[in-house]
């Protein structure tokens, strides 16, 4: 029996990269034209992003238009298409539901992820991931010779969809709401190993992008701490 040393990440893969790429290729088929309106909803998101007026209403909306692409990938590509070829993509079903319904939950019933401008650091670089994943992302891996047909789109693909739920809770100020990044970062490493055992050149990008909007936001969420305490807490006094 061999050492456990001597393995490799690829071994551990239950599909050859072919396989997987092949996977989009007919899942994009399949559901044409799904992909524009998944990007119109896409531009929809951003819209609200960039103009904050009704804050409330925009953070809700956002929410929702988010919560319908988890629940989206969650059945017609983890469900029905991936665990065809990935017994584990029953489970990553699951977590994508649950993250649907905690959008739902925190941001639709709750309105707690209003769309607007906690600081404009936080605000920009979310945003730039957002845009990223809509615009950059799907376009990465066929310009490294991937192939077009299995380009994977915001909204009804697994990692642009996680990436760009990153950058709009960055953007939005909910770092204070830790489970709703919790399974986006979990599927943006589980996404960048796959990618890796297949030797893909682009597996770190969902990992490195996920970091830095948790980075960002534990920044922004201990500034704020910073700003909230009161003169009694810093001297030990109280306030005349």
């Amino acid at each position: 029996m061999s050492e456990w040393w001597t393995y490799h990440l690829s071994d551990f893969l239950l599909f050859s990269a072919r396989t997987y790429y092949r996977l989009f290729e007919i899942y994009n088929a399949a559901i044409w034209p799904a992909q524009v309106a998944a990007v119109v909803l896409g531009i929809w998101i951003a819209r609200l992003a960039l103009s904050p007026r009704e804050t409330r209403r925009g953070g809700r909306l956002a929410a929702a238009i988010l919560a319908a692409c988890w629940t989206w990938v969650a059945i017609a590509f983890h469900s029905r298409r991936y665990s065809t070829i990935n017994w584990a993509a029953v489970y990553f079903a699951w977590a994508f539901a649950l993250e649907a319904a905690l959008l739902l939950w925190f941001g639709v019933v709750r309105a707690r992820l209003e769309v607007e401008r906690p600081s404009r650091f936080a605000r920009r670089a979310g945003l730039a991931i957002f845009f990223f994943a809509l615009v950059v992302l799907p376009f990465v891996s066929p310009l490294l010779g991937r192939g077009w047909k299995g380009v994977e789109i915001f909204g009804v693909a697994p990692d642009p969809t996680a990436v760009a739920t990153l950058g709009i809770l960055t953007a939005s100020g909910c770092w204070r709401r830790g489970s709703l990044m919790f399974l986006p970062a979990i599927w943006c490493a589980v996404s960048g190993f796959t990618l890796l055992a297949m030797k893909s050149p682009v597996s770190w990008i969902p990992p490195l992008v996920a970091a830095i909007a948790i980075v960002v936001s534990a920044a922004q969420a201990r500034g704020r701490r910073k700003r909230e305490r009161t003169p009694s807490d810093v001297s030990g006094l109280p306030v005349s």
